[in-house]
């Protein structure tokens, strides 16, 4: 009976980390360019008791021999999902959606020296405090897009209109009616998006691909020029809620069976123990 407490103890931890998948997913349903995470399960260590020695003792038995007693379930992954999100126009010269799965905008490195990429095209222009009349062209949280060259953007302020093609080129129409071009915007295709880890901030790297045997070349392709961008358009989560409300719906119902289970046992152990 311990056995049974400790594998549903054990399992309501498990069930636990799905629900926070699952409220991270709704809280982030809103969220430009965010991917959902699903969270699947693998069973535990399971034991093989052979209480029945003797085989032919076990004549006209259907099911396998002896018993097999499991030690609950844990999470074997949580997966982050890919598939485009639905494309929202916003009027907004600064917005661009990739129309296509599987590539990224490039922003500054971090720190560490780790490339990243995103899929959130909701740019803003930020004042450059070392050359003034010129902007940077950052990401909501004031980090550079970087251009196919692998620098930030930079854009004059002085500029009318603003616009960005399919192919990425930024290009602006100046007081005098001039158009001209001002940089390409960085585009990578990732060719192996199940590497990529999460670090917050709607952004991604590769974890360290020496550990991988692997290199940068193996798992993502420079596509700058590739004409696969939308302006005045975002592209949103691909969180679908209500898929979201029936799996919690399931692990909330799969939680309280498990909670119920230590409950009988507990039950069963007090019976147990107050037998004379």
């Amino acid at each position: 009976m311990n056995q049974s407490m400790i594998n549903s103890a054990v399992t309501m931890g498990q069930v636990q980390t799905k629900l926070d998948s699952i409220g991270h997913n709704l809280a982030n349903a809103n969220t430009t360019g965010y991917k959902r995470r699903d969270t699947n399960f693998a069973d535990l260590l399971v034991q093989q008791v052979n209480n029945q020695p003797v085989i032919s003792q076990e004549a006209g038995r259907q099911t396998p021999y002896g018993i097999r007693r499991g030690a609950g379930a844990a999470v074997a992954q949580t997966a982050i999902r890919f598939q485009q999100g639905t494309m929202q126009e916003t009027g907004r010269p600064l917005d661009v959606a990739l129309t296509e799965p599987g590539y990224f905008f490039e922003i500054a490195e971090t720190e560490d020296g780790d490339r990243r990429f995103t899929r959130d095209g909701a740019f803003y222009l930020s004042p450059n405090p070392a050359a003034q009349g010129e902007n940077h062209l950052v990401n909501s949280e004031g980090e550079f897009v970087l251009s196919s060259t692998g620098e930030p953007i930079s854009v004059p302020s002085t500029y009318e209109d603003l616009r960005i093609n399919e192919a990425g080129t930024i290009q602006i129409t100046l007081e005098d009616g001039t158009i001209e071009d001002v940089a390409e915007l960085q585009i990578v295709n990732v060719t192996k998006p199940q590497l990529l880890t999460s670090i917050g901030t709607n952004s991604f790297i590769f974890p360290d691909l020496e550990v991988l045997d692997a290199d940068i070349g193996d798992v993502l392709e420079e596509a700058a020029g590739t004409e696969i961008i939308s302006q005045f358009s975002l592209e949103m989560s691909n969180v679908d809620t209500g898929k979201e409300m029936a799996d919690m719906l399931d692990a909330q119902r799969f939680y309280q069976f498990n909670s119920r289970a230590i409950g009988i046992t507990d039950q069963m152990m007090g019976i147990v123990t107050n037998l004379r």
